[in-house]
């Protein structure tokens, strides 16, 4: 079964305690949801560097990374679909980018 990736664009950390609670709540609600499909759980990411043919700048890009997740789908609209249900999209703090990750043989 192809894997999606999913890039998560957006969002921001909570620091209030009870915001914490329930935004891993969310999260585990969301992963328990989709269940086997589920292949690695990612993690949200710091500042990111673009690295270019022009030098590396620090700045992320236009619409940086917060974080990613991998899942198993049988199509990029069953990917999506799952990516409808993200805490993110669900409460318009962010975006979920999908790609199918294409298997290369070395």
């Amino acid at each position: 079964m192809p894997q999606y990736l999913f890039v998560y664009h957006g969002g921001h950390t909570p620091t209030d305690p009870a915001e914490v609670e329930a935004t891993m709540a969310a999260w585990g609600a969301w992963f328990q949801n989709i269940g086997a499909a589920l292949d690695i759980p990612g993690n949200p990411v710091g500042q990111s560097c673009t690295v270019s043919a022009d030098g590396v700048a620090d700045n992320g890009g236009a619409n940086p990374a917060s974080g990613f997740t991998v899942v198993k789908a049988d199509s990029m609209d069953a990917a999506t679909e799952m990516a409808k249900g993200c805490p993110m999209v669900v409460n318009g703090s962010g975006s979920v980018e999908v790609a199918e990750v294409h298997e290369i043989e070395m």
